[in-house]
């Protein structure tokens, strides 16, 4: 294979059940995170993005390094990035990897761009391991400001201000854990508006468990990694955003993509170039699909090739076969394809097209239609591309795209009963001061200055107080948060009042999707046999949708929208489970030097 660049008392009145934003005035300098300097925070979250499946983390340890001013150009991502080793019945070991974070010019699409990256590549890195492996993570900070690096226990779960304060200029940082229970496809990111200019990177953990009986096999695994794309650089599209005339002179409307990437490449405006895998016919491949975005949701197909859907989110699920998938922020699936078309000359379109439904308004010379190479290894030309303009379908007749509501687990899971419920309001309004925000019922979340969530939580625990009353409640105006210091099993009901589309994800916790629907929830029956369980959920406009957790992972976890505008705009609450717990979690000395350098 190759390829080419070709609950509380009477009186108390929880903030769960508030109901619009209050007038607020938010601190431009934070909500900006430093809009005048390259970047301030970087969430570099290493795939699951939960801190899931994690038995035990191992001490990280700092060092100082020397900078450089200067600024390369983007590398290309080797092959080893998308065709995937594959590690079954591998022993458990040790696995070390290098990052250095720094920033580049780079041409993804054919148009020079600035970039942050991770080892002067686009997509960085991918991390393939096993579970049980112990992972060991060296991360150098080459830009000028603070970065984050994300999973693992809580307090390198990376999420700006919540559970760390990250890696000052100059610095490393060596993450060392062992994964536990969690196995499928995932990724690592930066979880601010960094990772749309270019951080990230695959990780895939495979399973030592035998897959369920009578569950398909395939010959080999290629990673697909697909994205939005922006030509301005994130900082400059998120003080747009936030301003008051907005990006475009409407308040609220989000930035919208020039184009995107497949596997770091993509096409525009007569540039640019495709992403090539080279296959042996005759074969099955499990492709590993992610949405690597910060905006846009993604139809991905291949040319006359139906897709069998197997894994979502880290779930295996029955097999189902469908035309297309589509793909919302931050979800992956799997899908197998079996290589025996005998249409063309053996050259096919993989087609990675931007959805444009969210989109208020036009860019000029935008293209949604990115585009790659399946290229069987018997084809008569090499180097030809495939002749199909119009998308042919994927040869067989009456299939339709993918319908997530027919998502079925391949292992039965019955979710334990509820013991709490709360229930939150979404919404994106235009404040008294003239700042469009988002918002969980009253509260559009703001990052703490010079601390974390995490850290105030643990030293309120050691000197036997409490940071956040149990259940919901808000620390200021900006922090709303729910509190449990006991396993509760948890429905939170999430009523979505905007009129667009939310992929949102919740951290440390794996929620089963316990319903859905249209308008509020008035009661409906909830599926208590066997409901998918995934850590990235999409709630449409005006629907409701009732997530189940079980809160046994100690820590503070973000809940938010993954749109990267929307996260940027305030709409985040926190999960603080077992607080008394976390506050004996051994967190290294560099985690808590690295809060005390930022004060």
């Amino acid at each position: 294979m190759s390829h080419s660049p070709t609950s509380t008392s009477s009186n108390y009145k929880s903030p769960l059940q508030h109901g619009g934003p209050q007038t607020k005035t938010r601190s431009r300098a934070r909500l900006l995170l430093g809009v005048g300097a390259l970047v301030v925070v970087l969430g570099l979250a290493l795939g699951l993005g939960l801190g899931l499946g994690l038995k035990h983390h191992h001490s990280g340890s700092p060092a100082t390094i020397s900078s450089t001013n200067s600024t390369p150009s983007l590398g290309t991502s080797p092959l080893s990035n998308f065709v995937l080793a594959g590690l079954q019945g591998q022993a458990p070991q040790t696995r070390t990897y290098y990052f250095t974070i720094a920033e580049a010019t780079g041409a993804p699409d054919g148009v020079s761009k600035p970039m942050l990256v991770v080892n002067g590549m686009f997509p960085g890195p991918t991390i393939e391991a096993n579970q049980h492996d112990r992972i060991v993570v060296n991360v150098t900070n080459h830009l000028p400001n603070t970065t984050h690096f994300q999973n693992q226990t809580n307090f390198f779960d990376g999420t700006a201000a919540i559970t760390e304060c990250g890696i000052p200029p100059g610095q490393s940082l060596v993450y060392n854990f062992t994964l536990g229970s969690f196995s499928g496809t995932t990724w690592w990111h930066a979880h601010s508006t960094q990772y749309t200019d270019g951080i990230t990177g695959g990780l895939v953990v495979y399973p030592t468990d035998p897959s369920p009986p009578d569950f398909p096999a395939w010959d080999h695994e290629l990673l697909v990694q697909m994205n939005d794309l922006y030509h301005t650089f994130s900082t400059e599209l998120l003080a747009a955003y936030l301003s008051p005339d907005g990006i475009d002179g409407t308040p609220g409307d989000e930035p919208v993509a020039d184009g995107g990437t497949l596997n770091g490449l993509g096409q525009w405006g007569g540039g640019g170039d495709y992403f090539n895998f080279t296959v042996d016919p005759n074969k099955t491949y499990r492709f590993r699909l992610v949405n690597t975005g910060s905006f846009a949701s993604i139809r991905f197909s291949i040319d006359n090739h139906p897709l069998t859907v197997i894994e979502a989110d880290g779930t295996l699920v029955q097999p189902y076969t469908v035309s297309a998938v589509v793909l919302d922020v931050a979800q992956r699936y799997s899908v197998l394809v079996h290589t025996n078309s005998t249409q063309g000359d053996g050259t096919f379109w993989m087609r990675s097209q931007i959805q444009t439904d969210m989109f208020t308004y036009d860019v000029p010379g935008q293209n949604a239609d990115i585009r790659g190479v399946i290229r069987y290894s018997n084809a008569k030309d090499s180097a030809a591309l495939p002749t199909a303009s119009d998308d042919p379908g994927p040869g067989i007749k009456k299939l339709d795209d993918m319908d997530v509501s027919k998502l079925v687990p391949a292992v039965k899971d019955v979710p334990p009963a509820r013991t709490r419920m709360y229930t939150v309001k979404v919404s994106l309004q235009n404040t008294n001061e003239n700042h469009f925000l988002a918002f969980f019922n009253s509260t559009s979340w703001e990052p703490l200055s010079g601390t974390s969530t995490f850290m105030e939580v643990r030293k309120a625990a050691l000197q036997n107080a409490s940071y956040a009353p149990l259940g919901a409640s808000l620390q200021n105006p900006d922090q709303l948060m729910i509190t449990e210091d006991s396993i509760q099993v948890v429905d939170l009901l999430v009523n979505n009042l905007d009129d667009g589309d939310h992929p949102f994800h919740l951290h440390g916790h794996r929620p089963y999707i316990m319903g859905s629907g249209a308008g509020r929830y008035i009661g409906q029956k909830l599926n208590e046999v066997n409901p998918l369980r995934r850590d990235t959920i999409l709630i449409p406009a005006f629907s409701w949708t009732i997530l189940r957790f079980v809160t046994d992972n100690p820590g503070v976890w973000a809940f938010h929208c993954h749109i990267s505008w929307h996260m940027a705009s305030g709409l985040l609450m926190q999960v603080n489970s077992l607080p008394s717990k976390a506050a004996l979690l051994d967190v290294p000395q560099a985690i808590i030097d690295q809060c005390n350098t930022q004060k």
